[in-house]
């Protein structure tokens, strides 16, 4: 497939807004806790501090995940015929993981607004409303990276996403997005709140888990690619194969077509191994780079990792468009 940039900055930058609501979402959890530390500390007296900078921070969290979500939903317009018809996919949600997925994440914006506005209202965010809207933020932006999964894995005719590595992968990339946005956006130091603590913690999760099962799904995805990349041939596409060897003799159309432009893009093997080699090393060393240079909670180094981690995330979605092979192009001798 033909890997167009409306498509991978869609997947890329939804997957790391709706992973920052996600995790955002899980942090009012944590909050008694964190307060709780606080106090046994002996520092009660900075409690209120600590709050209104938990405020703050989670304000500008919400705010930019749903600035990224909003932004890779506004790209995948790009690539519609007439984007202009785009609500109309709205209507479908029976039986398109497309509708269901834009439907989805409109509603992920419910929770993510009121738990902004809670904040900027200056709202405790221990509270129990608190709590309930950051749960169901949590699980609306889990269902949305699934449904954009399986808007693909849901694909047969394209045996590169029909298999059971594309939604858990999906998951799992939203998730390390997230994961890297949140300790750089919580260390900052006009933002940092007392989920900077949690946000610290997230770091080494990302670095010791999150990173190496993304990087060890990839692997195994690109090993089993390789091992079923024989596409079927023009023989199996008309049915003619028991009959022997099948070759066209004439093209069926004087230029490219549609079909042959989006569906017959080829990667060479060796630019693959290297881009995959790419996206492998940044994916499992951008939260190591992150947790070192971030340890006095210096920010600097948490966008270094941030943007090295982003950079291996889009590497590996224009892998996933570039290497998918649609049956289609059987019927053109390819």
């Amino acid at each position: 497939m033909r890997p167009t940039f409306s498509i991978i900055f869609f997947t890329v930058l939804s997957g790391a807004g709706f992973g920052i609501l996600f995790l955002t979402g899980l942090s009012f959890l944590c909050a008694d806790w964190v307060i709780s530390l606080v106090v046994q500390t002996g520092h009660a007296d900075g409690v209120p501090l600590m709050l209104a900078r938990a405020q703050r921070g989670c304000a500008v969290a919400l705010a930019i995940g749903a600035m990224l979500g909003a932004a890779g939903l506004a790209c995948s317009a790009g690539h519609l015929g007439k984007p202009l018809r785009a609500w109309r996919a709205f209507s479908q949600w029976r039986s398109s993981w497309l509708s269901r997925e834009g439907i989805v994440s409109l509603l992920t914006f419910v929770p993510a607004v009121t738990l902004f506005g809670w904040m900027l209202a200056g709202g405790d965010p221990r509270a129990p409303v608190a709590s309930a809207l950051g749960i169901v933020l949590a699980c609306l932006c889990a269902a949305t990276v699934f449904c954009t999964a399986r808007i693909y894995s849901s694909l047969m005719p394209i045996r590169a996403w029909h298999n059971g590595y594309v939604v858990p992968g999906y998951l799992l990339l939203a998730l390390y997005s997230g994961a890297l946005w949140i300790p750089a956006i919580h260390s900052y130091p006009r933002v940092i709140s007392m989920f900077a603590i949690p946000a610290f913690h997230v770091s080494i999760v990302n670095m010791l888990a999150i990173a190496p099962l993304c990087a060890g799904l990839k692997f195994a995805y690109w090993r089993w690619l390789d091992a079923n990349r024989d596409a079927p041939g023009t023989g199996d596409a008309t049915g003619l194969a028991r009959l022997g060897t099948v070759r066209s003799f004439e093209a069926p159309h004087t230029e490219q077509n549609y079909l042959t432009h989006e569906m017959g893009f080829v990667l060479a093997r060796k630019h693959a191994s290297r881009l995959r080699a790419i996206a492998l090393i940044l994916i499992l060393f951008a939260p190591l780079i992150a947790f070192l240079l971030s340890l006095p909670l210096d920010y600097l180094g948490a966008w270094i990792g941030l943007v090295a981690g982003m950079l291996g995330v889009f590497v590996e979605r224009w892998l996933f468009f570039a290497e998918a092979r649609h049956a289609v192009i059987a019927f053109y001798g390819r």
